[in-house]
């Protein structure tokens, strides 16, 4: 930790508040990478383009490939590249003001909607929404992991979902430090895995580029209509969650100055929002190579990764390489997403049961829980089904991110309602702050009452759009309505150390929390109620009796 100054006066921890803190491995595990706080400068040594390579590394998922297909094949290229755009343009908008905040403040997502119109309890709501989202997407990658463990070792699907799942677990529980060292090293071998063979398709049989623009769908309608095309939308907008997951390594960026600020900004764009740039070139390439092999498997398993680069690797090896390297590709990108699926909804539910509980049971218990959610998908045979999920999913999501984003960037930066910096501890926000959750409330449960048709089949492809516009337009009515009263219970926390730097960014000024005897930095604190001393903030939210927590006082009008 910091060898900075701390604020000296620290008194004897209270027993229940230190039982409550768990075992000293749960301790250890939140000090690794800092489960469920502020990342302080002490811990975030890395560059900004280390913290972008290792975001990036997760983007190596399979999925891409099958939901673009899925999309080309029911709707057709134009609909399905229509829709892939749409999708891109929303989740780079919304992307933005959540990555730059999480990479300025040191904070993950679930911090940042804290105080951006959810509140402390609030925001537990959506810790479920982005923990759902990463078993869902843990099980569509088992699932294509295990098809390849099929086609080429012979094991049956039941174990290859058994075996893509257990084998994670060595890897997740060290958190950022062994994920960054795996994406780095593994991401120049999946990039040149996945680009090899569609650039060799295209150069030695332009014919496959006719045939994939003019590849009309099932339905045998070749031409562009609306509905088609906001389907293929609300299927790719699941992935809008994703920002959850790249905030959760944009957390970890150095400070931003004025000598880095160049390279901060470029990994921040590119590693954030810019995350689905790459996403989406992912789902046209899945289309191309479903309309390429469609005349040889079949529409059931055109959508399968394994079965697109198998034929695409047939074209350009001898065959006795192709299915080793087929099956290489989708291991190696199937740990590259997992582990960071695994880590990240870990963080989810954790971060719930602690703030529920008001205990910290170690981040670990939660991966196997994610892991047990997901290989039940996965035996549930959940690929099957793929889109169907998706597009419910996509509801919920949309409502989520579109409502923090829309907070952060009018109710924060236009109206000036929200407070400009983020705020997450106990004691300093309401319970439920109405901006938020009820913006999300309306918006998720009206588009999914409008998926499932209760509206009409006509409005049904149009519930994406209104999971988006409804958020975006009661965030900032919420906002007016209650005047922002209820986004801080208290403005002050009790110690006169400024939370920002001279350059804006979080003080590195550590102090010692008198109840775990560890060292924090100044965002990560505030002052206790009881004690002439300060506590941090997983101690804060696991103090069951509320102690440590200080009373709520009017905020400055």
């Amino acid at each position: 930790m910091s060898t900075e100054p701390r604020l000296a006066e620290v008194t004897d921890p209270d027993p229940a508040q230190q039982a409550a803190l768990g075992s000293d491995q749960a301790v250890k595990e939140t000090l690794e990478d800092y489960t469920l706080r502020f990342a302080p400068r002490s811990y975030r040594r890395w560059t900004p383009m280390v913290v972008a390579t290792t975001a990036l590394g997760g983007i190596a998922y399979m999925a891409d490939f099958s939901i673009g297909a899925g999309i080309g094949l029911a709707h057709g290229t134009g609909n399905a590249l229509l829709a892939i755009a749409v999708a891109a343009v929303v989740i780079f908008v919304t992307g933005f003001p959540l990555a730059y905040y999480g990479a300025r403040y040191n904070i993950d997502l679930d911090l940042i909607t804290r105080g951006s119109g959810f509140g402390y309890f609030g925001s537990v709501l959506t810790s479920v929404i982005f923990a759902s989202f990463t078993f869902i997407f843990f099980a569509l990658e088992g699932s294509i992991m295990a098809q390849g463990l099929k086609l080429g070792l012979g094991l049956p699907l039941w174990l290859g979902y058994l075996v893509s799942t257990v084998m994670v677990i060595p890897l997740v529980i060290y958190g950022m430090t062994a994920l960054s060292k795996l994406q780095v090293w593994t991401t120049p071998i999946w990039l040149l895995l996945m680009v090899g063979p569609l650039v060799y398709l295209v150069a030695t049989d332009p014919g496959s580029v006719d045939r994939f623009l003019a590849y009309a769908g099932t339905d045998g309608d070749a031409g562009v209509n609306t509905a088609s095309v906001l389907l293929g939308a609300g299927v790719c907008l699941s992935l809008i969650a994703q920002i959850g997951e790249q905030i959760d390594y944009l957390r970890f960026m150095p400070p931003k100055t004025e000598a880095n600020k160049r390279s901060w900004w470029t990994a921040v764009v590119m590693a954030g929002p810019g995350w689905v740039v790459l996403g989406a070139l992912k789902q046209a390439i899945g289309v191309f190579l479903a309309v390429y092999i469609i005349a040889e498997v079949g529409p059931t398993s055109a959508p399968e990764p394994i079965q697109q680069f198998k034929h695409a690797f047939d074209a350009m090896m001898p065959s006795w390489i192709v299915l080793p390297l087929a099956v290489v590709l989708v291991v190696i990108s199937q740990i590259k997403i997992n582990v960071t699926n695994a880590y990240s909804g870990s963080l989810a539910w954790t971060n719930s049961f602690t703030r529920v509980t008001k205990r910290y049971p170690g981040r670990m218990v939660f991966v196997l829980v994610n892991l047990g959610f997901a290989l039940a998908l996965m035996e549930a045979d959940m690929f099957s089904f793929l889109n169907s999920i998706l597009g419910f999913y996509s509801n919920c999501a949309i409502a989520w991110v579109v409502t923090v984003a829309t907070d952060i960037g009018i109710n924060k930066y236009v109206l000036k309602l929200s407070p400009h910096a983020p705020e997450f501890r106990r004691g300093m926000l309401y319970a439920v702050n109405p901006v938020g959750v009820v913006a999300f409330v309306a918006a998720s449960g009206l588009s999914i009452a409008m998926y499932f048709h209760a509206l009409g089949d006509t409005l049904q492809p149009y519930s994406p759009v209104a999971a988006a516009l409804i958020a975006f337009v009661l965030t900032p009515l919420m906002a007016v309505v209650t005047k922002g009263k209820y986004y801080l219970r208290r403005t002050d926390d009790g110690i006169t150390e400024p939370l920002l730097d001279e350059d804006g960014n979080p003080s590195a000024v550590t102090y010692e929390c008198h109840v775990c005897r560890q060292q924090f930095e100044r965002p990560d604190v505030a002052a206790c109620q009881t004690h002439d001393a300060v506590v941090c903030s997983l101690c804060l939210s696991t103090d069951k009796i509320g102690d440590h927590v200080l009373p709520a006082a009017p905020a400055v009008a």
